[in-house]
């Protein structure tokens, strides 16, 4: 994470304004920062809670047949793990965490879809085993009025869509990144 930061800084995608303060430029390659983003979580929960089984790890898709041939590789971004409980995050950094048809707000499709398909194959996977699988689908806030924040129970696991407000002290996106342990593998 480090090294990425560093990649910014010597790039010059830091700018000063007038009165003093600094802001990211605006990337041509939203990837970077959602990298850097993705990184950042999961690094912050290796440190400061070693008690987790912290990893970006694959999900085998759980088939019927074993036939996979052009299967994508189910890629998590952050998987937390403690006793018999586990959180797959997704972590989204995105201009607009929200699309809109007709007027309306709502998630993107596939982003939905995609942390469905993880949390299930995970619990198709842990059959027979005591446990317990949960999904987030975790934005960086922007400046939209509206953004995603709700918890939905589907076909029996809680998967979650909120936003990491990071313009702010460092011990409030802390406070807000260990509420989630504490709720989804603490609790």
């Amino acid at each position: 994470m480090l090294i990425s930061v560093c990649y910014l800084v010597v790039k010059g995608l830091l700018q000063t304004l007038a009165d003093g303060t600094t802001r990211l430029m605006d990337f041509v390659d939203e990837q970077r920062m959602c990298r850097l983003y993705e990184k950042f979580i999961l690094e912050y929960y290796r440190r400061e809670h070693p008690q987790i089984t912290t990893n970006a790890s694959q999900i085998p898709w759980q088939l019927d047949d074993g036939m996979d041939d052009m299967l994508p590789v189910m890629q998590t971004d952050i998987m937390l793990s403690y006793g018999e409980k586990i959180l797959i995050i997704d972590a989204k950094y995105y201009a607009h965490s929200t699309q809109t048809r007709y007027d309306k707000n709502t998630l993107h499709s596939g982003n939905i879809y995609q942390i469905f398909t993880y949390v299930k194959n995970k619990e198709a996977e842990l059959v027979g085993q005591p446990h317990e699988v949960s999904g987030m689908l975790l934005y960086a806030k922007t400046d939209e009025d509206a953004f995603p924040e709700h918890e939905y129970r589907m076909s029996g696991n809680k998967i979650e869509v909120r936003v990491l407000n990071l313009d702010c002290d460092f011990e409030i996106i802390k406070s807000q990144l260990d509420g989630i342990v504490e709720k989804y593998l603490m609790e």
